[in-house]
């Protein structure tokens, strides 16, 4: 089955020879070349492939689960999120969100912030089809005033206009805006639901008055299988993405040494045609990118305190130049990571003596001097989840995370917070401080939104997380 239509140009090989499936090839490739390029392609094209999925299913297949709005409409997501919570791993409790898939083919979009109160954080994350974080408007980067902001596609040529306070250009024609906005708790929510809908996405020429340019074709978005993203027929979608993107002057020759196996923008490709013995080296490279990438991940951050120190694993095209390992190994963990200086999430899963974190057989402390809690000119929180669920933990105060926001939290004289995990309360006053733990295994996320110092890595570092005797 073809990924996209047949057009009146497309070659039908009369024969079943790798050559003519691989225009420009002068000579088909060895099983051996196969495989190898098969399996660098991979890697590149990996977190390609996971936006790709999560776009299908958010703004093009109106049947899932996970649909949330067409293109250029904003999806507000203004609810807390708690233990009934399964629709993806490791979410957090500690902001609403906002979801815009922006198509820039016909025209740039303009998205529309409202003043913010200074000491509410807030961001959009514009995320690129390489999953490049290629911008942000917020609090960090943009401030707390009110703005409108141009995000255009890859072939925008134009002046910035009148009444625009800044603008991000993508290199590929699709964009995730994904917003954030503080939450102080269940009160709070009325108000930062007024502020989302004051958030508004406008194509340039309503924004401008003017007429509205042709509407860009209508695509044929190839349905997403998780099968065949992962075989030889990922090449059919990477194709497909790579017509919709304007490749950097750095990546040309790479891309060219790609087109042996048949991955060229907009080109239709079917497995199927392959040589059985080149469809089956592919296949081999593709099974060894996944383990490659796969185990890769323990090696993205420093362990320090017991917490992976994950810092420079997402960011943008500069930031991550080179990196398509780490940028692969990023997206399986954590599809639309912040960038460090933005969010910085240390993760925890064992404890003072190295074991796993276990609320079945252990009770736990998380200790903060006066010094180290958290610098954030934002807000910072820190969250238990389940394993091997990687959700929440259901509990009987229906606390899921706990930080500078938390109600009622008690601090010791000299400055010093301790956080209780544990799966029963403690006793007493110390009970304002108790992050209920799970009757079994589980692992810890701290969140620092807008960290004030990045330079000293151990500014950043969680306390030890130590078993209560």
């Amino acid at each position: 089955m073809k990924l996209e239509r047949l057009t009146a140009t497309t070659v039908i090989p009369a024969l079943g020879v790798v050559l003519a499936l691989i225009p420009g090839c002068s000579s088909p490739p060895t099983p051996e070349e196969a495989g190898t390029i098969a399996e660098e392609a991979y890697i590149f094209a990996y977190p390609m492939l996971e936006n790709y999925k999560t776009m299908y299913a958010q703004a093009v297949d109106k049947s899932s689960p996970a649909y949330r709005a067409t293109f250029n409409e904003i999806y507000h997501m203004s609810n807390l999120l708690d233990a009934d919570f399964t629709e993806v791993v490791t979410p957090n409790n500690d902001t609403f969100y906002d979801f815009i898939w922006l198509d820039l083919r016909s025209e740039p979009q303009v998205l529309s912030v409202p003043e913010i109160p200074p000491d509410r954080y807030y961001a959009f994350q514009l995320i690129d089809m390489f999953t490049h974080n290629f911008g942000y408007v917020g609090s960090r980067a943009t401030g707390s005033q009110a703005g409108n902001y141009l995000i255009a596609g890859p072939d925008w040529l134009g002046e910035t206009p009148d009444g625009i306070n800044g603008v991000f250009q993508s290199e590929g024609q699709f964009v995730l805006a994904l917003g954030r906005t503080q939450v102080n708790g269940e009160d709070d929510a009325p108000a930062v639901r007024e502020i989302q809908a004051k958030y508004t996405v406008t194509p340039l020429s309503n924004f401008l008055g003017q007429e509205e340019p042709s509407s860009a074709p209508v695509l044929d978005f190839p349905p997403y299988d998780e099968k065949r993203a992962g075989s030889a027929d990922f090449i059919g979608y990477l194709n497909f993405l790579l017509g919709q993107l304007k490749p950097d002057t750095s990546e040309k020759e790479m891309l060219a040494r790609f087109e042996k196996i048949g991955i060229q923008a907009g080109v239709d490709f079917d497995a199927e045609d392959l040589d059985p013995a080149i469809r089956q080296a592919i296949d081999q490279g593709v099974a060894s990118a996944l383990t490659k990438i796969k185990g890769n991940i323990p090696t993205l951050g420093e362990i320090k305190n017991g917490w992976m120190m994950n810092m420079g694993i997402f960011g943008n095209r500069n930031e991550m130049k080179g990196k398509y390992l780490t940028r692969a190994s990023a997206a399986m963990i954590g599809l639309y990571g912040n960038t460090h200086y933005e969010a910085f999430y240390p993760v925890c899963q064992v404890d003072d003596k190295g074991e796993p974190l276990d609320g079945s057989k252990h009770r736990y402390v998380l200790h903060f001097t006066k010094d180290n809690i958290p610098a954030v000119r934002g807000f910072w929180s820190t969250t238990i989840y389940r394993l091997p669920e990687k959700l929440f933990v259901p509990n009987p105060i229906n606390r899921y995370s706990i930080g500078d926001r938390t109600a009622g939290l008690r601090y010791g004289r000299d400055g010093s917070l301790r956080i209780y995990l544990q799966k029963e309360p403690p006793g007493g006053s110390t009970r304002a401080n108790w992050l209920p733990a799970p009757d079994g295994p589980f692992y810890l996320v701290c969140r620092l939104y807008w960290p004030k110092d990045m330079v000293v890595l151990e500014e950043c570092t969680p306390p030890t997380v130590r078993r209560v005797q």
